[in-house]
This record gives structure tokens, sequence and C-alpha cells, in this order.
């Protein structure tokens, strides 16, 4: 006789976040498009393998358009890992997911039987605040709108390689070189040469800045606003510079 045994251990559902990008497109679709193959031809493999969200909560858009322009994407290496502030008649299958808030959450398991039975009971007989049990659905807990931490990296950044840390600053000791980037969600300082990308300001911080020692870069971005080699004063390539945001535009200046 062949006895089967059954494993009750719980499926345990672990929280993580990852640091993507937000794509806000904008109409006409079509010129949004081509700047947005200005920014990769002029920085290439920028959107290679990164994961991406498109934000479309002030656009209007029909669902056909949507999938449309999701297509589009795909056929520029753009792969859309969710959707943010879609209405719901937007979506459907083959779409990419709903998504809300881009915080992270913490580990959680399914709730144990008791437990969803007590989720079902009358609102009068469910635990009192503070005794739910667990869902299945990451709590978000409150996270400082500006980044108060920092690392720094006593190595230079190699081609390939990527520095992303979006609780705070970065400190580079060496270079940057071409190919390689640097993420922040505060401020970028490279003691060094910044041969490759920046992005500082990556959650929303735009009090940001970047600083190096000697202006090369590939592409800098703060909170989103972008600027390759080709859009930067040919007069600072080389110099001690630093970048920072004013309104909608990157000011920058030569550092003694």
């Amino acid at each position: 006789m062949t006895e089967t045994l059954t494993d009750t251990r719980p499926i345990r559902l672990k929280g993580r976040s990852f640091l993507a990008l937000m794509l806000t497109p904008e109409l006409p679709i079509e010129g949004w498009l081509a700047r947005l193959d200005d920014l990769a031809a002029r920085s290439a493999g920028f959107f290679l393998g990164r994961p991406v969200v498109l934000d479309v909560e002030d656009l209007d858009i029909t669902k056909a358009q949507l999938q449309e322009l999701i297509a589009q994407l795909g056929q520029r290496n753009v792969w859309i890992m969710g959707i943010e502030g879609a209405r719901p008649s937007l979506l459907g299958p083959g779409m990419p997911p709903a998504m809300k808030g881009g915080r992270p959450g913490p580990d959680f398991e399914p709730p144990a039987p008791e437990e969803a039975a007590a989720a079902d009971a009358p609102a009068d007989l469910r635990p009192a605040a503070g005794e739910k049990p667990p869902q299945l659905t990451p709590v978000t807990e409150p996270q400082p709108s500006r980044a108060t931490h920092s690392i720094i990296i006593t190595e230079p950044v190699r081609s390939g390689q990527s520095v992303i840390y979006p609780e705070g600053d970065v400190t580079i000791l060496g270079s940057v070189a071409s190919g390689a980037e640097v993420i922040a969600g505060g401020s970028i300082h490279i003691y060094g040469a910044l041969r490759g990308r920046a992005l500082a300001g990556s959650v929303g911080n735009t009090s940001a800045r970047i600083f190096c020692r000697k202006l090369e870069a590939e592409l800098l971005a703060i909170d989103g606003l972008y600027k390759t080699a080709e859009d930067m004063d040919k007069r600072l390539r080389g110099q001690a510079v630093q970048f920072w945001l004013e309104g909608d535009s990157i000011m920058a200046e030569a550092l003694s």
C-alpha cells in the first residue's frame, strides 16, 4: 500500500522592490516616440534589459492606442513590466499589470485557514485594528520624500557595471567608465572622470545634484530630466562640474 504524504508547509510569498524606469508618454504619441528614439540613439543601450513602468494617468488614450503604444515600445526593445494610472477599462488579458505607488513592501505569507475564515467573518466579528491577519497584499510603509542615507564606492565603476542606490546619495572615489552608470535617489559625487551615465534624484528628489571632477558623460539626469553628451556645453567638457535643477531645466557650472 502506498501512502501519499502531503507537505503542509505554507508557500512563502516575498515582497521585493526593484528600481524601474518610469516613462510618461505625451500626445501626440508619434512625436513622443520620435524623442524617445533620439534619446536611445544618443545613449546606446539605455533601455536594454531595464524594467520599465508606463505612467498613463494624465494621458487621454484608448485601449487600442495603449496596446499599439506598448507594441511600438516592444519594437524598440523597451519592455513594459507594468502600467500606472490606467483606468480599468484600458487593461485586459495580455496587457502588463496595473501598478500603483512604487513603494517597497515587506515579506508576507498567505493567511492560515483560520485567519482566512476570520477575514470573511462579519465586520463585528473581525479582529480589532492591529490584530488583522496578514493578507495577500503587501503593506506599504511611509517613506521619506527625500533620501537621507549615503554610500561610498571606493573602486572605479567599470563599463557594463551599475551602481543603484535609491535610498540616498552615492559617492564614487574613482571614475565611472563609458557604458557604466550610477543611479541614486539623492545626489551623486564622482571624484574622478564621469564618462558613463549618472541619474540623480531617481525617486523624485528635485534638490539632488551631480558633481564630477572631470566631465565626459554620456548622459545625465536629475528627477527624470536628462541631458545627453550632445546637449551639454562643450566648454564644460573635461572640467569639474556640478549640475542641478531649476524648474524643468538642468543647470550646470564649472567648479573652481
